[in-house]
């Protein structure tokens, strides 16, 4: 099957998982931007290609096409959905439509079908300039969250509580929407006061089946930044949210694939933030899987290629991640984990002694500040956490502020 994705070491980091599951089952040919290095293990070709590049993707796909047989397309970058689509409907593969995965990465156009379809949401409206913002803020009121709509990885998004707040809040905000794809625009979203959380769902023939939860840890408001994550294979709460995922994934259109569906909880009542068509990014379907053993890359391979995904669950357990960020901006100079723990599941740095963290708050985001992160696991929700918490405790992390 045909794989479309980044390269380098954020990707082997946070995404070798999922090539080394895939690869597992099928024989992988590759689309990246660089020559692969850590990925020649798991592929049997490859094309060097931006998949920005509308042409030079189809290039580099039918050049694989001519000396493979392909039977599927598959992407867990979230920039490429759109673009994995097109080349495989050019290919002739099975794939959601283009124009499904244009709706499921522009959260305007997603809010529009969540609201005709009767999926609880957060109020939005789009602002194309400050003017706009402060009087769909009006509308809604305040506090309210400004964020790109066409992005990801939490990039952008910022909280405002007051009109004082606002022209600062949306050039954060026009920042980190200028690089979007599908749209350019600022959202102004009412803002949904509740847990965070995110359901991990495979769709296959039009039929989602919520896997499992992931509750969510965010650092200091007015960001987003994800800092922990845990997702428990017995967690009651996935049989109340599960209908609300699957009935926000079908407004989309989307009948094939694995999704990451985010919502909040307020008053304790489920309401979509948006759907993300693909395995969820922080290693959260490796958790999946240690949590349930539920493979969720490959279930998402078997979608592609038009095979049924096998999600029986093999073990009942919990695993948590920690992401490693600085308390602030400056240059890594000592990361280490002192001691050695049995159920430490793997900590991974992906930055190096030397290296400058900028965090959002001094004109940064996640790639620019995050330093790596463990996984812990345990029998519940409660153990997998406590040994996060006590692995991370003995992390060694200095930084020399700017």
């Amino acid at each position: 099957m045909l794989v479309v994705t980044t390269s380098g070491p954020e990707a082997q980091a946070y995404r070798g998982y999922c090539l080394e599951s895939v690869a597992a089952s099928y024989d992988v040919v590759l689309i990246t931007l660089d020559e692969p290095t850590w990925e020649r293990e798991f592929i049997s070709d490859f094309e060097i290609a931006d998949p920005d590049d509308a042409e030079a993707l189809a290039q580099a796909g039918q050049a694989l096409a001519d000396r493979h047989q392909l039977v599927g397309a598959a992407t867990w970058t979230e920039w490429y959905l759109t673009q994995t689509a097109r080349l495989a409907r050019r290919l002739g593969l099975p794939t959601n439509s283009p124009e499904v995965m244009e709706r499921a990465r522009n959260k305007a156009t997603a809010r529009t079908l969540f609201a005709r379809h009767g999926v609880p949401s957060a109020s939005s409206m789009t602002a194309r300039t400050l003017l706009e913002a402060a009087l769909a803020a009006e509308t809604i009121g305040y506090p309210i969250v400004l964020k790109p709509a066409a992005r990801a990885a939490s990039i952008g998004v910022i909280r405002v509580d007051s009109a004082e707040e606002l022209p600062a809040g949306f050039e954060f905000a026009s920042a980190g929407a200028r690089d979007g794809i599908e749209s350019t625009r600022v959202l102004v979203e009412e803002f949904l006061d509740g847990p965070e959380v995110s359901v991990e769902c495979v769709t296959y023939r039009g039929h989602t089946t919520a896997v499992a939860i992931t509750r969510k840890t965010l650092g200091d408001p007015p960001f987003f930044e994800e800092v922990a994550h845990c997702v428990d294979a017995a967690d009651p709460l996935l049989a109340q949210v599960a209908p609300v995922a699957a009935a926000a994934v079908k407004a989309l259109g989307i009948t094939d694939g694995v999704q990451h569906v985010e919502m909040r909880l307020v008053n304790g009542l489920p309401r979509l933030i948006e759907v993300n068509g693909r395995v969820g990014g922080d290693m959260i379907g490796h958790l999946v899987r240690l949590a349930t053993g539920v493979d969720l890359p490959r279930a998402a391979a078997d979608a592609a290629c038009g095979q049924a995904p096998d999600l029986t669950p093999t073990h009942s357990r919990a695993a948590a991640i920690r992401l490693v960020y600085p308390t602030y901006s400056g240059t890594l100079t000592e990361r280490r984990l002192d001691g050695n723990f049995p159920w430490l599941e793997r900590v991974s740095f992906q930055r190096e002694v030397g290296d400058r963290l900028v965090l959002p708050q001094d004109g940064g985001d996640m790639y620019t500040a995050r330093i790596g992160y463990l996984i812990t696991t345990g029998a519940s929700a409660a153990e997998a956490q406590t040994r996060c918490t006590e692995a991370y405790r003995h992390l060694a992390v200095q930084v020399t502020p700017a």
